[in-house]
C-alpha cells in the first residue's frame, strides 16, 4: 500500500530528524578573562604612585594649617636658608653680610630698605637658638592677628626700632657725645621682629601662645639682658623697647580692627 511504506528511502525524507551535532563552544564561553579585561587582578601601583599619593594627602592634611600660618611659617623658613647660606660662607664672607645687613647710622644713611630688609634675616651668632624663639613667638601672633596683620605689626616694630635706636646714636655722635666709629656698629638679628610679636601674643594670643611668649620674653630679659643699658639710651635696649611698644599698639589696633569687622558685617544684615 503507497501509505505504509517502510524502505530506506522512506528514513530520509524531510520530517526525519538528523541526529544533532554538538553546537561549537562561543569563544567567550571558553575565554571568559578575554572578553572582560575587568576580571582581571589589578596591576599594582609603583612606589613612586605611593609616595606621591601620600604626599598629596599630606599636603591636603597640612594646606590648611600653612595658609592660616603662611607668615610665621615664611619667616621662619627664609631665617633658617638665609642662616644656613651664611653658615657655609667663609668667615671673611661672613663679616662683609653682617657689615651690609646692620642697621648702623652707615648703613641707613646709603641703604635704608635693603639693611632695615635684610638685618631680620641675619644674627650674628648664626642660626643658634633663633629658629626655636621664632617659632615660640610668631605663631601665636599669626594666630590672633591674621597673615598681613602680623607682617604689618612685626615690620613696624623692626623698622621703627631700628630707626629710633639708630636715631638716638646718631644724634649722640653730631654732638660729641659718642665716638664717630659708633656709625659702623654690628645691629642684625630677629630679636626687633621676636619683640613685637612677643607684645601681640601676650595681649591677643591664646593661653598657649601667652605662655610661650612670656616665657621667650623672661628669657631674652634675664638671660639675653636686651634692656640692659637702657638707661643709658643704648641702641640695643632701647631698639628693643621700642619694638615691644610697637607691637602692642600697632598689633592692638589692628587685632581690633579685626574683631570690629564682624560686628560691622553683622549690624548691617
Amino acid at each position: 500500500m503507497p501509505g505504509s511504506a517502510t524502505g530506506p528511502d522512506s528514513a530520509a525524507g524531510p520530517d526525519s530528524a538528523a541526529p544533532p551535532h554538538p553546537a561549537a563552544p562561543h569563544p567567550a564561553a571558553s575565554h571568559p578573562a578575554a572578553s572582560h579585561p575587568a576580571a582581571q587582578s589589578p596591576v599594582a601601583p609603583s612606589p613612586t604612585a605611593v609616595r606621591l599619593g601620600a604626599a598629596r594627602r599630606l599636603y591636603s592634611l597640612l594646606r590648611p594649617t600653612f595658609r592660616r600660618y603662611a607668615a610665621a611659617w615664611l619667616y621662619l623658613a627664609a631665617f633658617c636658608v638665609a642662616g644656613i647660606v651664611y653658615e657655609l660662607l667663609p668667615g671673611g664672607d661672613q663679616a662683609a653680610v653682617l657689615r651690609w645687613a646692620s642697621t648702623n647710622v652707615h648703613n641707613l644713611a646709603h641703604d635704608p630698605v635693603g639693611c632695615l630688609v635684610a638685618s631680620a634675616f641675619f644674627a650674628a651668632g648664626g642660626l643658634s637658638f633663633w629658629p626655636v624663639i621664632i617659632a615660640l613667638t610668631l605663631f601665636g601672633a599669626n594666630g590672633a592677628l591674621g597673615n598681613w596683620r602680623t607682617v604689618v605689626t612685626c615690620a613696624a616694630g623692626n623698622i621703627i626700632g631700628s630707626l629710633v635706636s639708630e636715631g638716638i646714636l646718631w644724634y649722640r655722635i653730631a654732638h660729641g657725645t659718642m665716638p664717630a666709629s659708633n656709625r659702623f656698629i654690628q645691629d642684625v638679628g630677629p630679636s626687633y621682629v621676636v619683640v613685637a610679636a612677643i607684645a601681640v601674643a601676650l595681649i591677643w594670643g591664646s593661653w598657649l601662645a601667652r605662655a610661650a611668649a612670656g616665657s621667650v620674653l623672661a628669657g631674652l630679659i634675664f638671660a639675653g639682658h636686651i634692656f640692659s643699658g637702657i638707661t643709658q639710651l643704648a641702641v640695643t635696649p632701647v631698639g628693643h623697647a621700642t619694638a615691644l611698644f610697637v607691637g602692642a599698639t600697632v598689633g592692638s589696633f589692628l587685632a581690633w580692627q579685626l574683631r570690629r569687622a564682624p560686628r560691622i558685617l553683622a549690624a548691617t544684615d
